[in-house]
């Protein structure tokens, strides 16, 4: 065997039997101080005398056994073990500390990795496709908000997949798919699902896989059998995870369709493509003439050639794109391409960011606080620390020892940290209200347990730090005294613990500066007039069944649905529309009649909405100017329009619009005018916006049943399921849901992020509250002599108290400067996130220095009211 490696198993050898080397080593130190001893007796020497001088030469038995440690096998591995054990009985003996600095430690160590989970889930963790960062997205135009605008139409979509030298393949889907629009029955159940028409390469692009089955085939995207391809999800919550599901035919919207394949699992579209819905099945799109002739509507996703930058594709996009809007009359067509990774999630990167900067800053007022505590242990722990230098400890030695102790302690904090932090991402996964991307992937994985540690060894070594090195390792014999005077705390121990308190108070300054910033954004964005009233008014799917297939057997079904409703005790009013506020939207190019139109000055879009009469009513829009629908605005009766008032502007500015003539589908007289309705997003104003009568029109697909009542959304899901059910007997009244829930959801990302924010400014306003009551008490406690002797001298207690208060918040004044300080830089990067505020809003900043000022009065009263009545008799016998 080599030597080394003989080395290494005695060394291996000696570290289990560490007991025998320390029991031999003590007989030998034994027998040679025996035989000191008996030497110097031997020359006349008084046995005691002969004793402390054997000692004096020996070196001190303690010393010996130190330096002769290594004959235990690997030294540094028996010295960490001894301190461990060490650290173990020292945390078991102050188990109050030990308690409250694992549940601080614990709690913070939980939001950060609960934190981190979401952005390793949407910013680190790669997309679940093969080769992810070889996809791109491409749209129409990269900074429309509509999908009308982003999407592109049929032919261009196959010239670009043609001509393309950037691309391997490029699939693309049907923006404009249906939510709901797919009525699965059979077995007695009525279930609506949501289906998308993909090009038949749409997973092969992606990169995946069937679970079970096949993709679709270029054949089954030209006609044929209808076929479909199921969701993971709907395979075991509707068929049981039923293997022998390939190839049964399922009966969807009264039609026979054939199960094709079923998509593993990780494939989740809706999580990627579409958050906060719920994507059941997919169909092969058609690529048909009658496709085109509809206008934008495809989205697409490419993957590049190996060598291929996206920088180079874009170029080959513009040089390519001059022909094709040509070729097909499309002036506005644009190709914009970005990674398919940062069109999923890049605008939650600085939203992210500021999580996790605030989870950051929540941690280092966490070891602030902890160094404060530390400190104040170690003035108990003095004549601890006094006998262990006395037996041989050095510097270095108490430095390692209080660093471990800090870090074993962060470590036990981090099981409570981690188990926190499962139960944090459970519930986001779940969580159906929160509208994110990559929300069903947030889980505790090996990155985060990477970082939990890293953030356990950290937060050990930082709260530990300055406590270590304070470490007191002189004035030993001082310290051994059993009735040494409290002297006090020294100028530098004043200096750092101030310090300590104000960089605390400055890092809650930013945080609740950046919290109230965005919950003063979030209260505003709730407060934006949406336009509409969305209290006491509930929503359901009511498409009409195959039977009726005309437009007569509509209106028909919709007088139908409007009388039964209408019968309903309760019910104010009630429409129909193909699109809900806060959801899809599409848009049209309109103009007015007679106006003439240039490349200059082209004719504008605006959206377009299929609703009957009754729907303003039932969302509580108001009408501006002119009359509403009516029943009578139908298929035989002249062409009619609606218009908001952006549109009235846009088209006839500073006149009337009614009577005038708006081309869209075909030249309609505006009969009536209507506020402007958020229909986007409640941040974004509300654009130009139409309303064509459903009884006139056949361009829609959803329909969608809007009631206001004064019943109760329980109540409500009752009596309309009693009302329609005769009328259509698989109706789901299930899918019920509130205007007030979506709107909801619509802001939950925005208040995602303020309540979190909010959250951790409120645990940061504890802990200083904590910080600061511990160093003033702690103070007062170590002055006892000091203030007693200022009292003998004639200090009021008022005085003494007003002077501790002043103190006090002179250390919270200047880490307010700080903080604000810092905040001036750091809210710069909340720009983007804000709404209705400014990165600089006086208010908010005002409102936090009240805040911190008052919680350093609170915190400092109690321990200068205590200072205040101590005796300065018993004072001055301490």
């Amino acid at each position: 065997m080599p030597t080394g490696l003989r080395y290494f198993f005695s060394r291996v050898a000696a570290l289990f039997q560490s007991k025998d080397f320390d029991r031999d080593l003590n007989d030998e130190i034994k027998t040679h101080l025996d035989l000191l001893i008996q030497d110097k007796i031997q020359r006349g020497i008084d046995p005691a005398e002969a004793l402390r001088t054997a000692h004096l030469e020996l070196g001190g038995v303690t010393q010996l056994r130190e330096a002769h440690r290594d004959t235990r096998g690997f030294p540094l591995i028996d010295t960490f073990l001894q301190d461990l054990r060490y650290t173990f009985r020292t945390l078991r003996r102050d188990a109050g500390f030990t308690t409250f600095a694992i549940l601080i430690v614990g709690l913070g160590i939980g939001a950060s990795a609960t934190v981190f989970s979401l952005v390793d889930a949407m910013l680190i963790r790669p997309l679940p496709f093969r080769n992810p960062a070889s996809l791109v997205w491409i749209s129409n135009n990269g900074d429309q908000t509509d999908l009308s605008g982003l999407t592109v139409p049929v032919g261009p979509f196959t010239d670009l997949r043609n001509e393309t030298h950037a691309f391997s393949d490029i699939a693309a889907y049907f923006a404009f798919y249906s939510t709901g629009g797919q009525r699965l029955t059979g077995g007695g159940v009525s279930e609506r699902l949501t289906g998308v028409p993909v090009t038949h390469n749409f997973f092969n692009v992606l990169g995946v896989r069937p679970l079970l089955g096949r993709a679709f085939t270029v054949r089954e995207s030209q006609g044929g059998e209808p076929v479909i391809i199921i969701s993971a999800a709907l395979w075991h919550s509707r068929f049981s995870s039923d293997p022998a599901i390939i190839g049964r035919k399922i009966v969807l919207n009264d039609q026979s369709q054939t199960v094709i394949g079923v998509l593993p699992d990780s494939f989740d579209f809706a999580s990627i493509f579409a958050p906060g819905s719920s994507i059941d099945l997919f169909s092969p799109l058609p690529l048909t003439a009658g496709l085109n002739r509809m206008g934008n509507t495809l989205l697409m996703i490419g993957r590049l050639k190996p060598g291929i930058t996206l920088s180079q594709a874009q170029a080959e996009g513009n040089i390519l794109v001059g022909p094709m809007a040509r070729k097909w009359n499309r002036p506005g067509l644009g190709l914009a391409y970005a990674s398919l990774s940062n069109h999923v999630s890049g605008r939650l990167r600085s939203g992210l960011f500021i999580l996790f900067g605030a989870v950051c800053a929540v941690m280092l007022i966490v070891c602030v606080n902890l160094s404060n505590l530390q400190l104040a242990r170690a003035a108990t722990r003095q004549k601890e620390i006094a006998v262990r230098v006395a037996v041989g400890a050095g510097r270095a030695r108490l430095i390692r020892q209080m660093l471990t102790e800090s870090v074993i302690l962060s470590c036990i904090a981090a099981l409570l940290g981690l188990v926190l932090a499962i139960g944090g991402t459970h519930l986001l996964a779940n969580l159906d209200t929160l509208n994110l991307p990559l929300r069903a992937g947030v889980h505790v994985d090996g990155w985060v347990l990477g970082f939990t540690v890293l953030a356990a060894v950290l937060t050990g070594l930082l709260f530990g730090f300055v406590p270590a090195i304070e470490a007191p390792a002189a004035a030993v014999h001082d310290s051994l005294k059993e009735n040494t005077r409290s002297t006090g705390e020294s100028s530098r121990q004043r200096w750092i613990r101030g310090a300590l308190v104000v960089s605390e108070v400055g890092f809650a300054c930013v945080l609740l500066v950046g919290a109230g910033l965005l919950i003063r954004s979030f209260l505003l964005v709730l407060d934006t007039d949406l336009g509409f009233r969305p209290e006491n008014t509930v929503t359901l799917r009511v498409d009409p069944n195959r039977q009726y297939n005309t437009p007569l057997l509509r209106n028909t079904y919709f007088d139908e649905v409007f009388r039964r409703v209408g019968e309903i005790p309760g019910v104010k009013a009630a429409g129909l529309t193909d699109g809900l506020p806060l959801g899809h939207n599409r848009s049209w190019t309109v103009s007015a009649q007679g106006e003439v139109y240039t490349a200059s000055h082209p004719p504008p879009d605006a959206y377009v909405h299929v609703v009957s009469d009754g729907y303003l009513p039932a969302m509580g829009i108001s009408l501006r100017e002119g009359r509403d629908l009516s029943p009578t605005d139908n298929s035989t009766a002249k062409p009619v329009i609606l218009i908001n008032e952006s549109c009235a502007r846009a088209l006839w500015p500073g006149q009337s619009a009614i009577g005038r003539f708006l081309i869209a589908d075909v030249a309609r007289q505006v009969v009536g005018v209507v506020r402007d309705v958020h229909h986007v997003s409640a941040e974004e104003a509300s654009g130009l916006e139409f309303y064509l009568p459903m009884r006139q029109t056949n361009d829609y697909g959803s329909v969608n049943l809007v009631v206001r009542a004064r019943l109760t959304p329980a109540a409500m899901a009752s009596t309309i399921r009693s009302a329609l059910t005769p009328l259509d007997p698989s109706l789901n009244t299930s899918e019920l849901r509130t205007m007030q829930e979506i709107v909801d959801q619509s802001v939950s990302p925005r208040r995602f992020v303020a309540e979190l924010l909010g959250g951790f400014g409120v645990f940061a306003l504890i802990l200083v509250s904590l910080g600061i009551y511990g160093v003033i008490s702690y103070s007062v406690n170590r002055r006892t002599q000091d203030i007693g002797i200022r009292m003998a001298l004639g200090a009021s207690a008022q005085r003494l108290q007003g002077a501790i208060i002043l103190d006090t918040l002179g250390l919270a004044g200047v880490g307010m400067v700080f903080g604000t300080a810092c905040c001036w830089m750091a809210t710069k990067a909340l720009t983007g996130q804000l709404f209705g505020v400014t990165a600089t809003d006086p208010v908010t900043f005002i409102a936090v220095l009240a805040i911190l000022a008052s919680v350093a009065f609170a915190a400092s009263y109690l321990p200068a009211r205590r200072a205040s009545r101590i005796d300065p008799m018993l004072a001055l016998r301490v």
